[in-house]
């Protein structure tokens, strides 16, 4: 009787589990999706990895002050769109955390803007696993021109 409740607990816990989120990339590879759509210019498929309530949080010191802005993702996405120079975000040492449906992408960045590097720092990501797989539903980095990597 035990061994047959263990199994039909397996077996809802696989059934219950989409086979798109399943198969879908992971935490991490949707992170590099991203930036690999966003130096490819492509918004379409960088929404296509946002949950419909993403938000972007940006930090900086501007004057010596810590500055944050908080915005919904659609405006960095039409920048991308609109955007004629290549963004080329390139993320290292990554490291990513899961439990369940919740994932956390932590990753130093230097972006290059048409090839000129522009700026560095950390982005930290936060992903939901959704019946589509796992989507980004908060984006947050921290921007500085010093000790950084590629300067």
């Amino acid at each position: 009787m035990r061994r047959t409740l263990e199994l039909a607990l397996c077996l809802l816990a696989v059934v219950g589990t989409p086979a798109s989120a399943q198969e879908g990339p992971g935490p991490g590879e949707v992170v590099e999706l991203l930036f690999r759509h966003m130096k490819a210019g492509d918004a379409d498929a960088m929404q296509a990895l946002m949950h419909a309530e993403a938000r972007l949080v940006t930090t900086s010191v501007r004057d010596g002050v810590p500055a944050a802005q908080v915005l919904g993702v659609d405006g960095w996405i039409e920048g991308v769109r609109g955007s004629t120079r290549e963004l080329d975000e390139r993320i290292h040492d990554t490291q990513v955390q899961v439990d369940g449906g919740l994932a956390s992408v932590w990753t130093r960045y230097d972006l290059f803007v048409g090839g000129v590097h522009s700026h560095c720092g950390v982005d930290h990501v936060l992903l939901v696993l959704t019946g589509e797989g796992w989507r980004i539903i908060h984006l947050s980095d921290t921007r500085t021109r010093e000790g950084c990597s590629s300067s």
